[in-house]
């Protein structure tokens, strides 16, 4: 492991957003900011090892920082103690709040890594507040998608059954929804956050749950940063092939780079939605080809 780790809070009132901070051991490169998806948490990035994306890329001289949404990770207060958070406190709060936290750190523009809702929450936030875009140099996005178009039994288990009707039985009776008890999830997840998903996952417009800012037609303005989307061979629900391709068109992004991993395109594996980003075949194949593209975004613009 040729970087450390160390825990840092943002306050937010409220509450406080936990970071895992990885420092390389050599000079950095860039910052890079880690937003994770719905029910799980920033260690889908990292491990205390130095395994995953997060640990590769400070290896290679990207200090990471990996955020746990509010109630989640070690992000304090937890779920558990009434704490909820709706879609559009994370959108036009906290995810501004992170990025302002880790460009001052650096004064830099920082690169945002982002998996599965993670995505769309980040592509917002930057949507509805452009000045953002200039403290963004890339956004990475891997297995992300808006609404999720397809049919079959697999969709039906774990979006018509448990995402629309039982998590939301389940967030009412405790006041949050407990995905890792029920084992639907590594995280648990608010209760108000959740409601808010449904509605777009099954295909309502791109606009705010809350006081309904389209966020498409923001997108159309954006001058997005050089992108990257991944998608998964065998992620057949959370994040199809198909869905993250509708989501880039869908958020104007059609100029963003697009790979498919698997193994008809030439990777070792049919990668799925969590494997992505935790298989051990990785390192060689898709984040060595993400860190030679950072390296080569950064070159240009010396």
């Amino acid at each position: 492991m040729k970087h450390q780790q160390h825990s840092l809070f943002v306050d937010l009132q409220a509450y406080q957003l936990h970071v895992r901070q990885l420092t390389p051991l050599q000079p950095a490169i860039a910052p890079v900011l880690y937003l994770h998806g719905a029910v799980e948490n920033g260690r889908i990035f990292y491990s205390y090892t130095g395994k995953g994306l997060a640990g590769y890329l400070a290896d290679q001289g990207f200090v990471g920082y990996a955020a746990d949404f509010a109630g989640r990770g070690m992000s304090q207060p937890s779920l558990d103690t009434g704490l909820q958070q709706s879609q559009q406190q994370l959108i036009c709060q906290d995810i501004p709040a992170l990025i302002e936290y880790v460009y001052a750190q650096h004064q830099q523009p920082i690169i945002i890594v982002c998996h599965s809702w993670g995505g769309v929450v980040a592509a917002a936030s930057l949507a509805r507040f452009p000045h953002l875009l200039d403290k963004v140099k890339a956004k990475i996005c891997f297995g992300t998608k808006r609404v999720i178009k397809g049919r079959s039994l697999e969709r039906l288990l774990k979006i018509n059954l448990i995402w629309n009707k039982l998590a939301p039985w389940l967030g009412q009776r405790l006041g949050y929804v407990p995905a890792k008890r029920w084992r639907f999830g590594a995280d648990n997840e608010p209760l108000q956050f959740l409601r808010d998903t449904i509605a777009w996952i099954n295909g309502a417009p791109f606009v705010d749950c809350c006081d309904n800012f389209d966020y498409q037609q923001a997108c159309l303005a954006a001058s997005w940063p050089a992108i990257w989307h991944f998608a998964a061979k065998k992620d057949r629900v959370l994040g199809h092939p198909d869905d993250v391709l509708a989501f880039i068109n869908e958020a104007s992004q059609q100029q963003a780079r697009f790979s498919l991993l698997g193994k008809q395109y030439g990777y070792s594996q049919d990668y799925d939605h969590i494997s992505m980003l935790t298989h051990p075949a990785a390192n060689k194949e898709h984040f060595s080809d993400l860190v030679q593209w950072l390296k080569n975004l950064y070159q240009r613009n010396l």
